[in-house]
């Protein structure tokens, strides 16, 4: 494997993406981000902060300020959580901030994962491979249904798959970084592969795309 190496993935809403991301970069041995997870902390800062979710200046400095050190997956991981990061991410000036810190945790030796919706587009278009991971919406609904009650909460899966198709809609929609599969990226779905097989054939896919590039 080449000294440095970065891996995109993107994909939408529960489709394995983060699960994935986690286990190829600890398989590889590089660094691993969960982008999402940094539009979800500027969204918290917010939130903490009592200020109203549409003040850009206010978003713009919590991204700007941000410590990617101190992303915290629990506390991030809720619901409202991720509602109001999805209206943050609407904001050009925010995802802005937010792709330099992006860009610079993935040149950080020796390489890294990066997950979320623009990796392969914007944040990192010359990635040494790019996956593109989905699922359809009714498999992930019901994934996310799973995990719910897994956990011992309860949810309504309807609910579910209509806020998974609401989220798609806005992340495929937006005119800033939206939503879709950069022109090289591989694609993987996940639609009837457990997390194992799913695992199996992305690894085999990196391994692939890295011998071709280094071919």
């Amino acid at each position: 494997m080449a000294d440095h190496v970065v891996i995109a993935i993107d994909g939408p809403a529960a489709s394995g993406k983060g699960t994935l991301a986690r286990k190829l970069a600890d398989h590889f041995g590089l660094n691993h981000l969960d982008t999402g997870l940094t539009y979800r902390a500027v969204a918290k800062a917010l939130l903490n902060a009592q200020i109203p979710l549409d003040d850009i200046a206010a978003a713009e400095t919590a991204a700007r300020t941000l410590s990617l050190s101190s992303l915290d997956t629990l506390s991030l991981s809720t619901h409202s959580v991720g509602e109001a990061a999805s209206k943050i991410a609407l904001m050009p000036s925010v995802r802005r901030a937010l792709v330099e810190k992006q860009r610079a945790f993935a040149a950080m030796p020796p390489g890294a994962v990066l997950d979320g919706r623009d990796i392969g587009t914007v944040v990192c278009p010359d990635a040494a491979v790019k996956l593109y991971v989905t699922a359809s919406a009714p498999v992930r609904a019901k994934r996310r249904w799973q995990e719910i009650v897994n956990a011992g909460g309860t949810a309504d899966y309807d609910e579910i798959l209509a806020d998974i198709e609401r989220r798609d809609a806005r992340d495929m929609n937006r005119k800033d970084s939206p939503l879709r599969p950069a022109i090289d990226a591989l694609l993987l779905d996940t639609s009837e592969m457990d997390i194992e097989t799913a695992f199996s054939t992305a690894c085999s896919m990196v391994k692939e795309a890295l011998a071709e590039g280094n071919g």
